[in-house]
């Protein structure tokens, strides 16, 4: 069976109170909208609350999926990339990044336990400054670079989700890779020496 046919299959059973098909699709796609939400709203709990959003109107049949249009996880993406724009328009600021909390501290710190002091330092604030960046593109860059470089979906997926050309897809992607470059342009001797 197929992810497609079984995602049917899971989204049917779902919507006849099948909890267990539920978790399975929650498990199977909450990890992934959730990165692209944090990333794409730069908050941990607008992107949570939109997590939700999606889940709980994929259950109440509020969002029509059809199979015959593509598959359910770039449809998800679809609906959560909707929710974020909702919710730029609604909020009309950008909220600062939420600063790591000790748990992701903690996980950082193991990833680059061999690294100096010095070095652990410099990758964290590399970090804190690209996810600054990052939130300060402009939504349809920040979009198509996250579900692209983080995602590591398609051209053609991501033109699918944004319901844009895949030639726009490239050119925003082209356009916020550079935008990157030149915000983070400080940063290259730091990451040669880090290296």
């Amino acid at each position: 069976m197929t992810d497609s046919v079984a995602d049917q299959d899971l989204l049917r059973r779902m919507r006849s109170g099948d909890a267990q098909a539920f978790t399975t699709l929650y498990r199977r796609y909450q990890a992934a909208l959730y990165r692209y939400a944090v990333l794409r709203c730069g908050s941990e709990a607008v992107a949570a609350d939109l997590v939700q959003e999606v889940f709980v109107g994929l259950m109440q049949d509020q969002y029509r999926f059809d199979p015959t249009l593509g598959q359910l996880q770039f449809f998800l993406f679809g609906v959560i990339r909707h929710l974020a724009l909702k919710h730029d328009v609604q909020d009309r600021r950008y909220e600062s990044i939420e600063p790591v909390g000790e748990d992701e501290q903690a996980e950082d710190d193991v990833m680059c336990e061999n690294a100096t002091p010095l070095q652990q330092l410099l990758r964290n604030e590399m970090a804190e400054e690209l996810r600054i960046a990052i939130a300060a593109l402009s939504s349809h860059y920040r979009d198509v670079l996250i579900l692209f470089e983080i995602q590591e979906l398609s051209y053609l997926e991501i033109a699918q989700i944004c319901e844009i050309n895949v030639g726009t897809v490239r050119s925003r992607l082209s356009r916020a890779r550079q935008a990157l470059a030149e915000r983070l342009a400080a940063w290259q001797p730091s990451l040669a020496r880090t290296a």
